[in-house]
């Protein structure tokens, strides 16, 4: 069994996910973490040399940990090489409000900036072609850059907060790109853990496996555990549990259990004696730490025995195939017992028996509403009612389907689905609603439990069909209302691969050919939002539809079917512009009332000061009534500050929804581009939100230049 190589219990509680570990004076690892009341300590246990003054603060009580006073909400935290001048790695702290980068060795700051969108998680390292590292925060639907002199050097947009990032060469093209994942594992490979407990390995856009738990995943790190040469991805778990499992298989090889919810997992030589250790921290300020297996622990990291494993493995089987070949011999005998006189021998119906030649048969249409019987339940009912994907799960016999189980991601809460028809209408077709909330391709696994009527068992059918990326709209003979937003744009291409992508990405009944130009009309069956796309013989494109982002993923994905590195396009979306110009409105609003605020509590700070001077003097002088009437002068201005940082936060809260919605905008702008015209909007975009000027922000989204 693997056992920590060491153990020791920290007096502070450590924030979930708020753990890393830097070397502040180029030698020697310190385990950094935030803590509560607004503070970062440091745990150094190999000097105990730190300048005075500034930020950081001696504890009393334990000589190894000293404290940086932030006085806000932390929010992330992060260690890593910023100067590239020296060799010491520097601190950057985040909160919702500000970014510290912070010099530990000199107690010093590097540089303090607000950050509007706040700060959601940090990395530093090498990005793209830079030759000098970077603080890469992630906040409020945007990523930023900045160097070790707090120059904004980088910017982009996300479709949603930016919970964490990490840095992978994800194109395998030696240069590292920001991923919003957890944790790079080798080459393009990176792990992910989802809020619903969700821990999974991906190499590129391929998944290699995923596992689900009734537990949060807090924190994951990539560590070869097992000296096998490869690293394991290490889950630690909001119930103190701590996994190692396989990066191509996702079988657990290690695991360990902390009295409390693991807070941080990291990795450093924290001994100083050139062997990593894998680092784990829980909320209660325990650290573990952990060395790779040796030699004659290889394979076998787990506490149990491996005999002791193949015998209980190969006694499940028995069991199992025991209990298959009793049901066999069941089956068997209930087949030759005969009926009473008058009738016929029985065929086996009741114990399950079928036609070999019985296959399960999916089809998948479009419909606006699918027929209703009363035996039906009332929310099968109202799915039925409405437009949906009908799934047709049907036997190419007169076998019944008793019941259908469908997996699928991003359609059923939980990812399942049980359809399970009422007795009096088993038959051997069963039609089941989808509706997907998203326009994205799903992988439908089907298990259906097919047999005879009166069967008591049933055979298990397993089988899978896929959702094209654009099941959910509707091809429509009649002419749809014409959207008033629309993408127009050029391809240099045969409109014959157009049709192509289409029967590839959209559900229709038969495959379109192509006569002349493309025009094509469509019917969402979620909103009932039209979508019409033509195509003239020249080249010429032209998406119509409402949704900004609907146009956007359609031109991505023609694109990347195509093959084309940069495309320009010309957008017109009224609605999303006067959407986005009532937003930036309330953005001047809301900075202007912040601004305000700001100003009325650092009036109402040195009053303050002034009165508790007055007060402390009147007490001192014995003056009872003149002290007793500046505390209460006191105690009103506390409450007026009390209120105006509510409305402060308030404000600011609403100040992120808008800015979220900008930023949204600004990246569904840039999916109506490829390649470098992308870049371009997005950058000129961030460009003209910075100078105020509306006028041109409009305009780079309409045509893509300033």
């Amino acid at each position: 069994m693997l056992v920590p190589v060491f153990d020791f219990k920290l007096k502070h509680r450590i924030n979930p996910r708020m753990v890393t570990v830097g070397k502040y004076d180029g030698i020697h690892p310190c385990l950094t973490a935030a803590t509560t009341g607004g503070k970062v300590f440091i745990h150094n246990p190999h000097s105990r040399t730190t300048k005075a003054g500034g930020r950081i603060v001696y504890s009393g009580t334990d000589q190894d940990l000293v404290f940086l006073n932030i006085n806000q909400a932390i929010s992330a935290v992060s260690a890593g090489r910023l100067d590239p001048s020296s060799d010491a790695d520097c601190l950057v702290i985040g909160t919702q409000t500000n970014v510290l980068a912070y010099d530990v060795q000199n107690n010093s700051d590097l540089f303090y900036k607000d950050v509007s969108d706040g700060v959601n998680s940090i990395v530093l390292g090498m990005l793209g072609n830079r030759n000098t590292p970077i603080a890469i925060l992630g906040g409020n639907c945007s990523v930023q850059g900045y160097d070790w002199e707090g120059e904004d050097v980088y910017w982009t947009v996300a479709g949603d907060n930016v919970c964490s990032l990490a840095l992978c060469d994800f194109n395998s093209d030696g240069k590292l790109e920001a991923v919003t994942a957890i944790c790079p594992i080798m080459g393009s490979r990176f792990g992910y853990s989802l809020a619903n407990g969700t821990v999974g390995v991906y190499d590129r856009t391929a998944r290699y496996w995923r596992i689900k738990s009734k537990n949060q995943a807090i924190c994951i790190q990539s560590f070869d555990l097992d000296s096998d040469g490869v690293p394991e991805l290490i889950t630690g778990w909001s119930n103190g549990k701590i996994d190692a499992r396989s990066d191509r298989t996702g079988e657990v090889v290690f695991k360990d259990t902390m009295k409390s919810a693991v807070a941080g997992l990291v990795t450093a030589d924290y001994r100083m004696d050139g062997k990593t250790e894998l680092i784990c921290c829980s909320v209660e300020g325990e650290v573990r730490g952990y060395l790779p297996a040796p030699p004659e622990l290889k394979g076998n990291l787990m506490d149990t025995n491996t005999d002791q494993d193949i015998v209980r493995e190969l006694s499940q089987k028995r069991q199992n195939l025991l209990l298959e070949l009793k049901n066999y011999e069941e089956n068997a005998k209930a087949s030759a017992i005969q009926k009473p006189a008058g009738l016929t021998a029985m065929d086996g119906s009741d114990v399950g028996i079928i036609p070999a030649n019985t296959q399960l048969q999916t089809t998948l249409i479009v419909r606006m509403e699918s027929e209703v019987e009363p035996t039906m339940s009332p929310e099968l009912t109202q799915q039925l009612s409405k437009p949906h994907i009908e799934l047709s799960v049907t036997t190419t016999n007169s076998c019944i389907i008793r019941a259908v189980m469908i997996f699928a991601e991003g359609i059923f809460e939980g990812e399942s689905h049980v359809v399970h028809p009422h007795q009096s209408r088993l038959a051997n077709s069963i039609a089941i609603p989808l509706t997907p909330p998203k326009d994205m391709p799903v992988d439908l696994h089907l298990k259906a439990f097919v047999g005879n009527r009166t069967s008591s068992q049933f055979h298990v059918f397993e089988l899978s069909r896929q959702l094209p990326k654009f099941s959910a709209y509707m091809l429509m003979d009649q002419k749809v209302p014409s959207p008033a937003g629309s993408v127009t744009f050029h391809l240099n291409d045969r409109a014959q691969r157009v049709i192509m992508w289409i029967n590839q990405n959209f559900l229709l009944n038969e495959d379109l050919e192509l006569s002349g130009s493309l025009h094509l009309n469509f019917l969402c069956i979620r909103d009932s939002s039209p979508l019409r796309i033509s195509m003239e013989t020249n080249g010429q494109v032209v998406i119509e539809t409402d949704n900004m982002e609907l146009a956007g993923d359609l031109i991505q994905g023609i694109t990347s079917y195509l093959n084309i590195q940069d495309l320009q396009t010309t957008a017109e979306f009224s609605e999303e512009m006067a959407r986005l110009k009532e937003i930036l409105v309330k953005v001047d609003e809301f900075h202007s009332v912040r601004q305000k605020l700001t100003a009325e509590m650092a009036d109402h700070s040195n009053i303050i000061r002034s009165m508790v001077v007055r007060a402390e003097d009147a007490r001192l002088m014995g003056d009872l009534k003149n002290m007793r009437k500046n505390y209460m002068e006191l105690y009103n201005l506390n409450k007026d500050l009390i209120s105006g940082y509510k409305i402060r936060c308030n404000n600011h809260s609403e100040l992120l929804m808008c800015l979220k919605v900008v930023n949204q905008t600004i990246q569904k702008a840039g999916r109506l581009r490829v390649g470098k015209y992308k870049t371009q909007v997005i950058s000129s975009c961030r460009g003209a939100i910075k100078n105020n000027n509306v006028s041109m922000l409009f305009k780079v989204i309409r045509s893509g230049s300033t």
